[in-house]
């Protein structure tokens, strides 16, 4: 893998390209883009997407959504971020994601992230994926919003490999099938 710092800033310029947002080259599928890198390059990682965010001068306008902070809102809508520390303590973490899973789905994130109207130029930028696991699995998320963002690129930043059919996040664990979304550099 090229070096994390040029591949980002190669990342910068591919945004703002007229191919990129408009998903020209990708055979009539879904524009849904996967930036792959080594999970203990996370804060590099962060850090050029907090920069990217506040940079004025691009050309494109970045929505993020940061999965895990979207888990916690969730948590706080639906009033269980109090209950979670004690769930944990008395009926262990095995309970406790059954009962989160029970309780929190994907559907949940989608209407968390939809947001209208879209614009010519908007880039759903999908971060804190590492953070939102095991709450959350990203392919089971990309699938749920394909529909609803079909005009607009989404940007995945995935602490794991992409090989075009399976994710594994952290390098490590089982990998998933999906099959929708390129790798971008």
């Amino acid at each position: 893998m090229r070096n994390i710092k040029e591949r980002l800033d190669n990342l910068r310029t591919l945004i703002q390209e007229p191919e990129f947002l408009e998903g020209k080259g990708l055979s009539n599928e879904v524009n849904i883009r996967i930036f792959c890198y080594d999970p203990a390059k996370e804060m590099i990682v962060q850090h050029f997407t907090s920069q990217l965010l506040a940079d004025q001068n691009i050309s494109c306008h970045l929505i993020e959504c940061n999965l895990y902070k979207t888990f916690l809102k969730i948590c706080d809508d639906i009033d269980i971020t109090d209950a979670i520390y004690d769930m944990e303590e008395s009926e262990g973490k095995d309970f406790l994601l059954k009962q989160i899973h029970s309780a929190i789905g994907v559907s949940e994130f989608v209407e968390k992230i939809r947001y209208a109207p879209h614009e010519n130029g908007d880039v759903l930028l999908l971060t804190g994926v590492g953070e939102a696991f095991p709450f959350m699995r990203i392919h089971n998320l990309l699938e749920a919003l394909q529909p609803h963002f079909s005009d607009v690129p989404i940007l995945v930043m995935y602490p794991g490999v992409f090989d075009g059919h399976h994710l594994k996040l952290f390098n490590k664990l089982q990998p998933n099938d999906y099959y929708r979304a390129f790798n971008v550099l």
